[in-house]
């Protein structure tokens, strides 16, 4: 494993090749915005989430002609070692290649590549997955970094809020203790309103999966001194939110290309919803924008 550091000024960010993640994201005060990977609460900080986001039902499907793949939760990348491609002193491009290794999880000839670059107070990260195989690739792909909450010593884990950029009447389905999705059991949220508490107990049944927001940012802030972090997701359709149950003191926010298997679905990985599918040579590339306010 090696780490980089990328730097422009007004940020210090930085990446490992284990995973290919983000492990750092300070500013020119030297202010730690990432979660440190506290492993009394949870151990990661900004996986990479390829070829499922979430789970599947049984850690198992059908895909393809024939086969079948298997794979724990937000799936195989997240443990492998990516190779760098590409570093100056504000971009890095690490790839991952599919392998005997990743076969036996999921069968296809992929390349999945990360590409990080620091402009002004903002942090774009580009995932690009490509089909070198001979026949479709579908597909999931997503982020998980986790911010610091609080952000100074002397806060709470209560002043925070997280805000949208438009007012929203949502909900999120309620997830299974296996991590799938119950379509039939939703609990509200949002009634035309942009922003909620942030508040331990919301995460006691998992993460927040917000399936049908028109907003495509979302803000963990202070809610007095609206210090903070903005997500941008405009490439993916859901968002997930979520901290430990332990009272972790952190706030992930996630954009996810799809979901966990939903409850009325069956066990075909191409039917699960948002899956995407790249033609034999295809590519393609999904990114979101983390900007310290």
């Amino acid at each position: 494993m090696s780490s980089y550091q990328l730097k422009n000024g007004v940020l210090t960010v930085s990446v490992d090749t284990s995973g290919a993640g983000l492990t750092s994201i300070k500013d020119k005060a030297g202010l730690e915005y990432l979660w440190q990977g506290n492993p009394d609460f949870w151990s990661g900080q900004a996986p990479i989430l390829f070829p499922i986001c979430g789970s599947l039902r049984n850690g198992e499907a059908k895909i393809g002609d024939g086969k079948s793949c298997s794979m724990g939760r937000h799936g195989i990348a997240r443990r492998c070692e990516f190779t760098l491609r590409h570093l100056d002193s504000d971009s890095i491009s690490l790839f991952l290649h599919a392998d005997a290794e990743t076969m036996k999880s999921f069968p296809y000839d992929f390349e999945l590549e990360m590409t990080y670059r620091v402009k002004d107070r903002s942090v774009i990260v580009e995932h690009t997955v490509k089909n070198c195989g001979s026949e479709v690739m579908p597909y999931f792909v997503g982020g998980h970094p986790a911010f610091n909450c609080p952000l100074n010593e002397g806060e709470a884990f209560e002043d925070y809020i997280i805000e949208f950029e438009k007012p929203e009447t949502a909900g999120c389905p309620v997830l299974t203790e296996d991590g799938l999705i119950n379509v039939n059991n939703r609990k509200a949220l949002l009634d035309h309103a942009s922003s909620f508490g942030v508040k331990h107990e919301l995460f006691y049944d998992d993460a927040l999966i917000f399936d049908s927001l028109e907003s495509r940012s979302a803000s963990l802030l202070h809610k007095e001194t609206q210090k903070g972090i903005r997500v941008d997701f405009k490439d993916f359709d859901y968002l997930g939110i979520w901290s430990s149950a332990n009272d972790g003191p952190f706030v992930a926010i996630e954009p996810w290309s799809g979901t966990s298997t939903c409850s009325n679905e069956d066990g075909i990985f191409e039917h699960k919803r948002g899956v995407r599918i790249l033609g034999p040579g295809q590519s393609e590339t999904l990114a979101y924008t983390i900007s310290v306010l």
